[in-house]
């Protein structure tokens, strides 16, 4: 422990012991004091692709020692591994997964777990909240606080709905939606980065300002004459061939709407040019120290406001997906809050990409374990489930994540010629 050099490590080795605690007490509640002999049964077949096997069947106190002590080897080895950053954050991921596991596996004793279904449909609900973690991404990364998301995805789920009614064509709608988003930006960074207000009252007021539009358009026009401007337009699922085909990875990657492929191609592009073009370089800089920005030529407050509207942009296809992606119509405020949770998986994956990406696929699991769980009869209370992402996400930046630091300049109106 004396070679122990920095306070990153020490973090880490906190995040391990963290870990090694939770495997120690799942293993002896759910593998000893509270084990049962029934078994639990997972499939993996959900539709057409290749089957490797069908289902797997196993005693429910003996698959949760299994995951139990498997999570236990790999917090061996991050351990042994401590200085390697990227090491940790695979061996964190990993023991996550094996202890949910071992929780499934315990909470369905008797049950089958339709895991391959399972898994698809968490990736369905956490597709708007990536889309909506990677607007705040963008909008944070240069200097400016989007609380606004909400209000984003809010009217983007609206006008995608409407158009597509109107147009009967789904795609226009989707051509609206980010339309729809970058509106939005729009008085963000025009409020936020041309006169200087407040950027978290102004995303709050931006919210409440969506949410009572819409619900009087949806009173006035959406319930009275909804076969013309609420009909329920949706795009279905587009089968990659052979990569659809390919056992548990392919149902749930290779068949999807379009909405969520561009999520994959956003989610990509965004990752690469934030670390590996000038352009990421320049907004990087912007959100941490806008005047070192400006003296080598940066435009600050332009490219601020370029990148707010780009966010909308995103945003506004992630609205869509709650309409014209899923349920087709659309309803009164139905983004419920998605849009503080993607803000939420945006900290928890310490303002990077590919993080805020697995946070919220956390959540969407979460959600989605949930619900399955109600449905095949689990006694556990819905309301339990809910609080789990939440839970893991004090977990996780206490012990794993570590202290989480916002870019420097982040919520900070820049004035060229002030020091900030």
């Amino acid at each position: 422990m004396s070679q122990i050099r920095s306070i990153a490590e020490r973090r880490r080795l906190r995040g391990i012991y963290v870990l090694i605690a939770l495997s120690l007490l799942e293993l002896l509640m759910f593998g000893f004091l509270k084990a049962s002999s029934e078994k639990t049964t997972f499939g993996f077949v959900l539709g057409k692709e290749w089957v490797w096997f069908h289902e797997w069947a196993i005693k429910s106190s003996q698959g949760a020692q299994i995951f139990t002590l498997i999570s236990l080897a790999l917090c061996g080895w991050a351990y042994l591994r401590f200085r390697n950053g990227k090491t940790i954050a695979l061996a964190a991921g990993l023991v996550s997964g094996f202890l949910i596991l071992a929780f499934i596996d315990w909470a369905a004793a008797g049950k089958f777990i339709p895991l391959t279904g399972m898994l698809q449909g968490a990736l369905l609900l956490a597709a708007p909240l990536i889309f909506g973690s990677m607007s705040g991404l963008l909008c944070e990364r240069s200097g400016v606080i989007n609380i606004a998301i909400e209000g984003q995805l809010l009217s983007a789920a609206f006008t995608a709905a409407v158009v597509a009614s109107l147009c009967h064509n789904v795609v226009w709608g989707l051509i609206a939606a980010p339309i729809a988003g970058a509106l939005i930006s729009l008085i963000l960074a025009t409020f936020a980065i041309k006169f200087g207000v407040d950027q978290v009252i102004l995303g709050f007021v931006i919210n409440v300002f969506v949410i009572g539009l819409t619900d009087f358009l949806y009173k006035k026009l959406l319930i009275p004459y909804g076969a013309t401007w609420n009909y329920g337009l949706t795009f279905s699922a587009i089968k990659i061939p052979l990569l659809s085909k390919i056992p548990i990875i392919g149902p749930i990657l290779f068949s999807q709407s379009i909405i969520v492929y561009l999520m994959y191609l956003i989610v990509g592009l965004i990752n690469f040019a934030l670390f590996k073009t000038r352009w990421g370089l320049r907004t990087r800089a912007i959100g941490e120290h806008p005047t070192a920005a400006d003296t080598v030529g940066i435009d600050v407050n332009r490219l601020r406001f370029r990148n707010v509207l780009l966010a909308g942009l995103v945003a506004g296809i992630g609205g869509a997906y709650f309409t014209i992606g899923s349920v087709g119509s659309f309803g009164k405020e139905m983004t419920s809050g998605a849009g503080f949770i993607a803000l939420a998986a945006l900290i928890f994956g310490k303002y990077r990409p590919m993080g805020a990406v697995a946070a919220a696929l956390l959540f969407g699991f979460s959600d989605n374990l949930g619900s399955t769980l109600s449905i095949i009869g689990v006694s556990i209370p819905s309301e339990f489930m809910l609080m789990v992402p939440y839970i893991a996400t004090i977990i996780a930046v206490t012990g794993l994540v570590g202290r989480v630091r916002a870019p420097a300049a982040d919520g900070i109106p820049y004035t060229r010629g002030e020091s900030h």
